[in-house]
């Protein structure tokens, strides 16, 4: 359920998912949406929101909104990530391998979305326990986040190789 939205933000936007909820009520059922977006520009910074509204495009908006405040930088070594990382959210693992030059985006629909938004173009990955697509971006984001370059490493302990 990966879908490019149109609107037009400076960053580019993937709706991840969208859940339709149903409130009973008197007169019958009341719906709201919620949606999960992913936000990123493809240079090394991504966020993501998830909110919900009476309506597709409202929710849409308000968790875009969202993912624009909560962009990250992640630490990136040309076209791949620096060393092998797992993230966890929840009942969900994402592991993420670098790969080689030309090897492209091996993830599924969701892990794939925030990888592309980030920029990498070569990765290879697997998620393990719950496939909820909420907890998947959030263990991605923590995969992503624990990724430190060999400059970075260098600057934060104050020596040299």
């Amino acid at each position: 359920m990966v879908a490019e939205s149109g609107h037009s933000t400076k960053n580019p936007e993937r709706v991840v998912q969208i859940r339709r909820c149903a409130c009973v009520v008197k007169g019958g059922r009341r719906f709201s949406f919620a949606a999960l977006v992913v936000v990123g520009d493809e240079n090394g910074r991504v966020g993501y929101g998830y909110a919900k509204g009476t309506e597709v495009p409202i929710a849409v908006e308000k968790a875009t909104k969202q993912a624009n405040r909560r962009l990250k930088r992640v630490s990136m070594q040309s076209t791949t990530i620096p060393h092998q990382v797992e993230g966890r959210f929840g009942a969900s693992r994402v592991f993420l391998i670098p790969a080689a030059p030309g090897t492209g985006i091996i993830a599924g629909a969701t892990v794939r979305s925030v990888v592309e938004l980030v920029g990498i173009k070569d990765i290879l990955s697997k998620s393990r326990g719950s496939s909820n697509p909420v907890n998947l971006v959030k263990a991605t984001f923590d995969a992503l986040l624990k990724l430190r370059t060999r400059e970075d490493v260098v600057r934060l302990r104050g020596v040299e190789i």
